[in-house]
């Protein structure tokens, strides 16, 4: 996909990864359809892909509602008049130990309310704006590409049970969607970061990151734009379908 003028949506564009995304491919002359539930940094993400030279537009949506996800993507379809790209970038965390035991004794375990809110965001999110966009691409004629953004941790991590099921569904989803949507020229690939140096990791004390990129063999956290110039490589190459690419500077082999 040739991506000068193509339309992509990001979900999560407000900061982090979403924003790298988003300038990385509004560098290549895409216009950005950015989501978000945080209108200040989808604010500044904007601004600074219109410096670019590119068009951008923010939307305020809770993905984890089927009605907002509806009228999102007819908002962006109405706004662009098409859709050719959307990378589900937008999850959250509650990370928990499934049970904890201490003198024999179960003292916690993970909630189901930090299990479905898990779920709702990051599972049924990615669902629905999978869904919503598809069918936008079909009806107005678009081939596309949708990506799902994974976790090397969906192999299982500790604390992460409900994050681990998610980010390996949504691997999964996006091999489905590669076959089921291909006749429609629709591709669907995954992208499985490892530690990245987002805002929110590079928060963490520098005795922990440390140790961090210490079982790293990269010996470093990656960089977001690393993550970004995967993101334009899958949407640029139009043989990529239906995988997962790895990026986690081989901390898992």
């Amino acid at each position: 996909m040739e991506l000068k003028d193509k339309v992509i949506v990001i979900t999560g564009g407000g900061r982090g990864l979403g924003r790298a995304m988003a300038l990385q491919v509004a560098a290549k002359g895409a216009k950005l359809a950015l989501v978000d539930l945080d209108q200040q940094g989808l604010d500044e993400t904007i601004g600074l892909c219109m410096e670019l030279g590119t068009e951008a537009r923010g939307y305020i949506a809770n993905i984890a509602e089927e009605d907002a996800v509806t009228e999102l993507f007819n908002d962006i379809a109405e706004d662009f008049g098409a859709i050719h790209g959307l990378v589900n970038n937008a999850g959250i965390t509650r990370d928990g130990l499934f049970i904890k035991v201490k003198d024999g004794k179960v003292v916690s375990k993970m909630s189901l309310d930090n299990w479905n809110l898990v779920m709702d965001v990051n599972l049924t999110g990615t669902f629905l704006c999978g869904r919503e966009a598809a069918i936008k691409m079909i009806e107005l004629g678009c081939e596309g590409c949708i990506i799902n953004i994974s976790s090397i941790s969906r192999n299982g991590n500790m604390g992460q049970t409900n994050y681990t099921a998610t980010k390996a569904g949504v691997q999964a989803m996006a091999v489905t969607w590669a076959k089921e949507l291909a006749r429609y020229s629709i591709r669907a690939a995954s992208i499985a970061p490892g530690y990245i140096g987002t805002e929110m990791v590079m928060s963490m004390k520098p005795e922990a990151l440390e140790k961090i990129a210490a079982g790293i063999p990269a010996k470093r956290l990656g960089k977001p734009e690393e993550i970004a110039s995967t993101v334009a490589f899958i949407l640029e190459n139009d043989y990529v379908n239906g995988r997962c690419i790895e990026v986690d500077g081989a901390l898992r082999i």
